[in-house]
């Protein structure tokens, strides 16, 4: 199955305020995105189960690549497209025996050495970054648009750029090599209507050049 990874977005619900994220993810799926990913650090696993079920049949519904951030049990569990994990979660190649060949898997890189070892191991997809200074995660070192080139040359595989990324930097992620960017604050922060509209006229004003 060929996945178009040009709009990926990770859900976080500290952006969200009042809103529900399951409203709030169908609200994304609508205006266009392309993946969605549910990313849940600080709950149960009963509540990321019951919240996952929830938006596997969301994506389901709209016909949309789910992705469940780590935690393969879960990933499995709701029968998710795929899992993606980070370089403190389990090897690749060992999630990559446990989901088997049909699910997609998605695996961090911020070096080469990462993103090499990552697509030899199965990765079907690689999430590089930090791009950018992300708030979301304020501590992670920034690779920049040279590292994000030098890993695209590196590997076949389609790379996901993450990190900092918004409307006004996108046009530069894309031309240095990025397949898609990944964005959490950019979408789901504020107008979320608004932002995928925005994020998306920026890839695809791109892809027709």
């Amino acid at each position: 199955m060929k996945i178009d990874y040009s709009l990926y977005a990770i859900t976080e619900r500290s952006y969200l305020g009042k809103r529900n994220l399951v409203d709030a993810a169908e609200e994304a799926i609508r205006a266009g995105i392309t993946v969605l990913q549910l990313r849940e650090k600080d709950i149960t696993s009963r509540e990321f189960y019951h919240l996952a079920l929830q938006l596997r049949e969301l994506t389901k519904a709209y016909g949309i690549p789910f992705i469940i951030n780590d935690r393969v049990d879960i990933a499995l569990a709701v029968d998710a497209d795929g899992v993606h994990v980070g370089q403190e979660d389990l090897p690749a190649d060992v999630v990559r025996k446990i989901i088997g060949k049909e699910k997609i898997l998605g695996v961090s890189a911020k070096t080469t050495e990462e993103a090499v070892k990552a697509e030899k191991e199965g990765a079907d997809y690689l999430g590089v970054g930090a791009i950018f200074p992300s708030p979301t995660k304020p501590s992670s070192e920034a690779i920049c648009l040279e590292g994000l080139k030098i890993i695209k040359s590196k590997v076949k595989i389609p790379v996901v750029a993450i990190g900092g990324i918004t409307k006004d930097n996108a046009v530069e992620v894309i031309e240095a090599g990025a397949d898609g960017i990944a964005c959490i604050s950019s979408i789901f922060s504020g107008d979320i209507t608004e932002n995928v509209r925005a994020l998306k006229k920026v890839v695809y004003d791109l892809r027709k050049c």
